[in-house]
């Protein structure tokens, strides 16, 4: 068992939205209803950990963003993490995820998190908010680079389905990973995760239902290649 009060952690960046997302909930529904999951669901994975810190068993534990914690699902364990409970029965499942979350903030909090609780199992998919926001793209792949170096070896690492230069970057640095430091790649570049028509929420950008399932087969499919 790990004592829960060992790792002291927020789902929460405490970074607010930014000023263009901000404005368009007050005037479009479908962002705003994906808005409005983002503190009940921070709430229920934060009381999730708690319990199952307070269990046995092997401990499987994610790294990530919004698109962990199950943001534009109906539910927050109807995110892909929370379906991957049934490819892992005997685990216990920890997620570390932050809304709005970069590779710094991996780097900087939920890594560090990991470390102290010695997982039996780590899972990565990070990347979304540095590649699609033009400001945020300068350095990534160094970041990237750093966070890679970091991981350790049979983490679970997810690449990204864009095609743009900044994407095909991060996953050369991935794909060189995967061979040389004995990562697995949970490839992204599956056609049920690079087209995403009938698979996004209200809000255009985060997953629904049938994405959020899709990345989870993709992870479900690289834990089976790894004998996991």
């Amino acid at each position: 068992m790990t004592d829960p009060g060992d790792v002291r952690f927020s789902n929460r960046t405490g970074r607010p939205p930014g000023r263009y997302i901000t404005l368009a909930s007050r005037f479009l529904p479908g962002i705003r209803r994906v808005q409005e999951q983002i503190e009940p669901y921070a709430a229920f994975w934060e009381d999730h950990n708690r319990g199952e810190l307070a269990r046995t068993g092997p401990l499987c534990v994610t790294l990530g963003d919004s698109m962990a914690l199950g943001v534009g699902a109906a539910s927050p364990d109807g995110g892909w993490v929370g379906r991957l409970a049934a490819a892992l029965p005997r685990h216990r499942i920890v997620n570390l995820a932050q809304y709005g979350a970069r590779v710094d903030d991996v780097l900087a909090q939920q890594l560090p998190a990991a470390e102290r609780l010695r997982p039996d199992l780590l899972l990565c998919l990070i990347g979304a908010n540095d590649l699609l926001q033009p400001r945020h793209q300068d350095g990534t792949g160094n970041r990237y680079a750093v966070l890679l170096d970091r991981l350790p070896p049979g983490t679970v690492i997810g690449n990204q389905p864009g095609t743009f230069a900044a994407a095909l970057q991060v996953n050369g640095l991935i794909d060189d990973a995967v061979r040389c430091r004995g990562l697995v790649l949970a490839e992204f570049r599956d056609p049920r995760t690079r087209h995403w028509h009938g698979k996004l929420a209200s809000d255009r950008f985060h997953p629904n239902d049938r994405g959020h399932a899709a990345i989870a087969e993709v992870f479900t499919e690289a834990l089976r290649r790894a004998g996991r």
